[in-house]
């Protein structure tokens, strides 16, 4: 005879049997997005998980999928070679009122600060030169280095170091220097922390044959003028379309190409998913600026913009329409 105390128990099996036959598996983040034509990129197999304290250093929630892919030891560093540089991103911008002025060569350069990875939300997608970012490959991002140029990358703490390609722009928060992908800061042991410090140290390959950055010609004049007008909040500004109200706004960013302000929209609706207001890219005078809003008041409008700062070190700009 069966117990009460048991009777529980034996309703609950079927249950737990059913949900153990609706469990679906998972994809690994190496099943689209990756260009197979890229030299050092290739589409690794999985094993199992392990724990991230966090994920993607800058952008939360972040990380290498519910899958570490194998095989990442083998895949080669960037080979360092001539480049013609895209031109669109030797164009002065600004991101959360802070203006960055890009190289329009490649030329020495070392620093030292933090350094961030980006994975999955942003793997398969274009980025700041047109490339397709590979979270498999050994790239970069950084705020004015040459598009494309390559560094080296040694990690303070344990001393190993990277040689990667660097093609996208970021990253927009206070204190950090570069964003690596996923490879190479796994190589610099850097995926569990989420970050750490590192030295950054410009490659500049050896004599040129062929195409050189001399032939790329520097941003015209003009160009200074765009990045002047950008940081001036009462500069006339026409909307696309999207929204035309006046009021309160907060500017989130100003650029001369088009590309990089949806670029940052992208960014930045992933890594701001709490904002109510839409992010609209504004054209005008030259420059497309992104922004949000209407607020009610410059109170609301401050609140908002004190969150963001919390959120990216780095505080937008209220400008009024």
């Amino acid at each position: 005879m069966i117990s009460p105390r048991s009777r529980p128990l034996l309703l609950l099996l079927p249950a737990l049997l059913l949900a153990a036959c609706g469990t679906s598996t998972h994809r690994s983040p190496s099943s689209g997005g990756t260009e197979a034509s890229t030299p050092n990129s290739r589409t690794p197999t999985s094993k199992p998980a392990v724990t991230l304290k966090r994920g993607g250093g800058f952008y939360k929630d972040d990380g290498p999928g519910d899958e570490i892919p194998d095989g990442l030891d083998d895949i080669p560093n960037a080979e360092p070679k001539w480049e013609p540089l895209h031109k669109p991103a030797t164009r002065p911008y600004v991101v959360l009122g802070k203006e960055y002025v890009p190289n329009t060569a490649v030329k020495p350069h070392k620093e030292r600060g933090v350094a961030s990875w980006y994975g999955k939300k942003f793997h398969g997608q274009k980025t700041s030169n047109g490339d397709i970012y590979d979270m498999f490959g050994m790239t970069a991002a950084h705020p004015t280095l040459a598009l494309p140029s390559y560094v080296r990358v040694t990690s303070l703490n344990t001393g190993k170091a990277v040689i990667v390609r660097v093609n996208d722009r970021g990253p927009f928060h206070a204190g950090r220097v570069i964003d690596l992908s996923y490879t190479a800061a796994y190589k610099l042991g850097l995926i569990t922390g989420g970050s750490g410090q590192v030295e950054v140290e410009a490659i500049l390959p050896g004599e040129p044959t062929g195409i050189t950055y001399a032939q790329v010609a520097p941003p015209a004049s003009g160009d200074d003028e765009i990045a002047r007008l950008a940081l001036r909040d009462e500069a006339p500004v026409a909307a696309n379309g999207d929204d035309n109200r006046p009021g309160i706004y907060l500017q989130l960013g100003a650029f001369a190409n088009p590309d990089n302000a949806e670029n940052l929209r992208n960014h930045l609706t992933r890594e701001l998913d709490w904002l109510t207001e839409t992010m609209v890219i504004r054209p005008g005078s030259g420059i497309h600026r992104l922004q949000l809003g209407p607020y009610a008041s410059r109170g609301d409008a401050e609140q908002v913009a004190e969150k963001i700062r919390a959120t990216l070190g780095q505080r937008p700009t209220i400008v009024t329409r």
